[in-house]
């Protein structure tokens, strides 16, 4: 660890408190005018990033729970600052029937907002490469953390994230929505189905995702004023500015061009792979390990901007004899198949947000016969955990009650890992020996050199002092 670093544990909140000044002092309401609506019973929350999941789900679901008060938020756009400040205090001075019942401190730098000690907890709604770094930064501050996924850019990172927050105490939830009883009930009764034997033995899952597309604009272009691009980059190597390798300026609703550049993510095998190789983990009973053997291939493109990987072919074998195949040709969802019978689960009503890509519209829940679906789970049988909230309100519930949360920090690791596995087999040729508990492949140099990626100081997880 490099120790003029201005990340460490101990230093950052100093650091980031002078380098980044909040803009707005909180107007608060007198409590008696709110009751237990008063600021000071809430859970005070910082929202990281505020663009396409934060506007359109992260702060939408969160403003339905009583017990959340959204008080600052931070982004490293200018303009999504200041939409995503009318948005917030827009939404609060409509339900409390009062203007400026909070003027919404904002930052330019999420140190900041972590230092700020008023804020309890965070939700992180940022690109794919800035995920594992302020959840370990949050951790270490203290503060309760929602993580949009993937939970990481290499395996690596995700395994110092998944420790870091285990150690901390907080209260960790991964935004693997397809775990909640709202809005996809679905897949808890699918995997209870599959773990009581419905289908008989289960030996093979396969996971249907979507592909990426061909394009992207290569011309580099002046660097917008209202953006801090250098922090954008983040860890990742610097490059030109071009716009479809960030986000639209005004379009904040549409897909960010960075989700298809192998710069920031993986592409589809993450984007929507851990929330599907979530969905298989749990049928299987394989939420805390990974697979022991993958092999795959994939095609990537030749031409455009964008370079993450296009239609691709994975198989992936567990210790307990299932075989998951996962690839782009699949209806979307997951397919259990037993000695017994089957059980296909997908989402119905498309994605998260508007701009999600689905591949095609299918039944939410079929079976070899539809007697599995009505099949009761006994008392006496294996229960999941249950919950009535979406994935928002069992965290803010769990803060509240210190209760495990249904996404946990090691389960989260674990899905968005195999699904990097996967990628790395992508780019490996032949079959590949993973090891869950080490966290290694056996015997490939090549493959090991993939689990981690060189980051560029300041920035990025290596420049963290260990707590």
């Amino acid at each position: 660890m490099d120790a003029k670093s201005p990340y460490t544990r101990r230093n950052f909140i100093k650091t980031a408190a002078v380098a980044t000044a909040a803009i707005g002092v909180p107007t608060i309401v007198p409590s008696s005018v709110f009751g237990k609506s008063a600021p000071s019973n809430k859970i005070n929350i910082g929202q990281i990033g505020c663009g396409r999941i934060a506007t359109g789900h992260d702060l939408v679901e969160t403003f339905r729970y009583d017990q959340a008060r959204i008080m600052a938020i931070a982004d490293v756009d200018r303009n999504r600052l200041q939409s995503g400040k009318r948005l917030v205090e827009g939404w609060y001075d409509k339900k409390m029937a009062t203007s400026k019942y909070i003027d919404i401190k904002i930052y330019d730098d999420y140190h900041a907002l972590l230092a700020n000690k008023d804020v309890d907890a965070v939700i992180i709604s940022t690109p794919d490469h800035w995920h594992a770094q302020p959840a370990i930064e949050a951790a270490f501050a203290g503060k309760h953390i929602y993580l949009q996924k993937p939970t990481s850019l290499t395996i690596e990172e995700g395994r110092a994230m998944a420790d870091a927050v285990t150690k901390s105490g907080v209260t960790f939830q991964l935004g693997s929505q397809q775990r909640g009883n709202k809005p996809w009930p679905q897949f808890k009764k699918a995997c209870e189905l599959v773990r009581n034997g419905r289908i008989g033995k289960l030996h093979t899952v396969h996971v249907g995702l979507p592909a990426d597309i061909v394009g992207g604009n290569t011309a580099e272009m002046p660097i917008p004023e209202r953006l801090n691009y250098n922090m954008l980059l983040g860890s990742t190597p610097w490059i030109y500015y071009t716009q479809d390798r960030a986000h639209s300026p005004t379009d904040i609703g549409s897909r960010g061009g960075w989700l298809r550049c192998e710069q920031f993510g993986a592409g589809m095998i993450t984007g929507w792979g851990v929330h599907h190789i979530d969905i298989a983990h749990w049928g299987m009973n394989n939420e805390y390990t990974g697979p022991i053997e993958v092999e795959g291939h994939a095609s990537f493109p030749k031409t455009g901007l964008w370079d993450v990987h296009l239609d691709f072919d994975i198989k992936a074998k567990y210790a307990n004899g299932v075989t998951m195949l996962i690839n782009s040709k699949n209806t979307n969802g997951i397919k259990f198949e037993g000695t017994e019978g089957w059980i296909f689960v997908a989402r119905d009503g498309g994605g998260v947000t508007a701009s999600d890509p689905v591949a095609g519209k299918n039944a939410a829940l079929m079976a070899s016969d539809p007697k599995i679906l009505s099949s009761v789970i006994g008392q006496n049988e294996i229960q999941l955990y249950a919950d009535d909230h979406e994935q928002h309100g069992n965290w803010l519930d769990c803060i509240e009650n210190k209760k495990p949360t249904i996404s946990p920090a090691e389960v989260a690791h674990r899905s968005c890992s195999a699904c990097l596995v996967a990628h790395i087999a992508m780019k490996v040729p032949g079959k590949l020996y993973w090891d869950p508990k080490t966290e290694k492949f056996k015997n490939n140099a090549e493959a090991n050199k993939l689990l981690s990626r060189t980051q560029r100081y300041p920035y990025g997880t290596n420049y963290i002092k260990k707590a």
